[in-house]
């Protein structure tokens, strides 16, 4: 198998996660099979397409987009009856699964205009917090009520381990992200969030649908699910682009990479470092001392490409690509990372395949009954 072919492969057996995956919501998503039938049509110029693909809208597809954007210009195709879009539907919960159990952490910089995060997170009425630094404070005045800006002390900034040793003094988001974490414990609680501040959704994928979630029932229901492990560690949503409509893939990955909103365990023994793939550095420590991670397939965030939208740390870490990252990685876990070329630039692997005997291991007062539960997340048809 290719580097590049085994990247978002699943490493959970039928089994295992059936096992686990009991009193949680329906999962029911299948390989779909591929078409009996395929035509293909040849335009002599691009007017004939044109009034083609037009015809076809209006005629077939009631006005709906016939090709998803994503097509090749000479290699353009659609399925019939065109698939309904998921935009079409949303779930809602009630009651206390709409309110997470522990504190949410947005971290931010130079995104007081655009912040997908949390005008997502004000939609679904989930409360938050987010971290800034001191110059950028009134900015975000204009974005979120002063009671949710945190100010990241300097000292998380003066004592961050950056890990390579050299007189740039970048830091990144590790620094705001061990402050989340400071203040998270300070404040009684045993788990937090944190999310990155370009994510445009959290969806739930299910009949082969990703469908967004409008509560806090997301949350909640990652929450239920990690209480249950005496080793679990960290956990996390999905890239909703990672996960295709038309593949099965199990409720949850067991122990790899989880990043951009990340539910973790506070009494752990470790802290952010590094200003690049700080993410993938603090799950592989985790995973080396004998922990577990889940990266939930069920539960997905729709998220930014990195770059694509303005601020953050995009302009100040990235000016060489993806070298540096990939570089800074493979000199923190030479054993497992190797530099790698894809999409035709620098990048890592990392082989987590050394992982897969970090079992979760269940509390022993955990009883839990092997049925569905919904937490009362209904499908509701319409948008908000």
């Amino acid at each position: 198998m290719k580097i590049q072919d085994s990247l978002f492969k699943d490493n959970n057996t039928l089994n295992d996660w059936k096992n686990e995956w009991v009193n949680m919501p329906e999962y029911n998503n299948i390989n779909q099979p591929l078409p009996e039938i395929t035509a293909k049509f040849k335009f002599r110029n691009y007017n004939d397409y044109q009034i083609f693909k037009e015809k076809i809208k209006k005629y077939l597809y009631n006005d709906e987009k016939v090709f998803d954007g994503q097509q090749k210009i000479n290699e353009k195709q659609a399925w019939f009856p065109l698939r309904e879009k998921d935009r079409k539907y949303y779930y809602l919960s009630k009651g206390q699964y709409t309110k997470p159990r522990f504190p949410i952490y947005i971290v931010s910089k130079g995104r007081w205009k655009r912040n997908p995060t949390s005008k997502m997170l004000k939609k679904m009425n989930v409360n938050f917090f987010i971290i800034v630094e001191k110059q950028e404070y009134k900015n975000y005045l204009n974005l979120v009520d002063k009671k949710q800006i945190l100010i990241l002390p300097q000292k998380y900034k003066d004592n961050y381990d950056r890990f390579w040793k050299n007189n740039d003094k970048k830091t990144g988001s590790g620094a705001a992200r061990n402050y989340a974490w400071e203040h998270s414990i300070e404040n009684g609680y045993k788990w937090h969030w944190v999310l990155d501040d370009n994510i445009e959704s959290f969806e739930r994928y299910n009949n082969n649908k990703k469908i967004r979630v409008y509560d806090g029932s997301i949350f909640y229901v990652s929450e239920d699910f990690v209480l249950r492990y005496e080793n679990l560690a960290i956990a996390g949503l999905q890239y909703a682009n990672f996960m295709p409509h038309s593949e099965f893939r199990p409720p949850y990955k067991l122990n790899t990479r989880v990043y951009s909103c990340l539910l973790i365990r506070n009494d752990i023994p470790y802290r952010w470092r590094g200003i690049y793939n700080e993410d993938t550095d603090l799950c592989i420590r985790v995973l080396k001392d004998g922990w577990a991670t889940v990266l939930f397939n069920a539960f997905l965030q729709g998220k930014r490409a990195t770059g694509t939208v303005k601020g953050g740390n995009t302009k100040e870490l990235y000016q060489n690509g993806t070298l540096d990252k990939s570089k800074m990685l493979f000199d923190m876990h030479p054993d497992l990372v190797k530099m790698v070329i894809r999409f035709n630039r620098p990048h890592h692997f990392v082989n987590y395949k050394v992982f897969e005997k970090n079992k979760l291991i269940k509390k022993k007062h955990i009883n839990i009954d092997n049925k569905i539960n919904d937490f009362g997340l209904i499908l509701k048809k319409g948008e908000i």
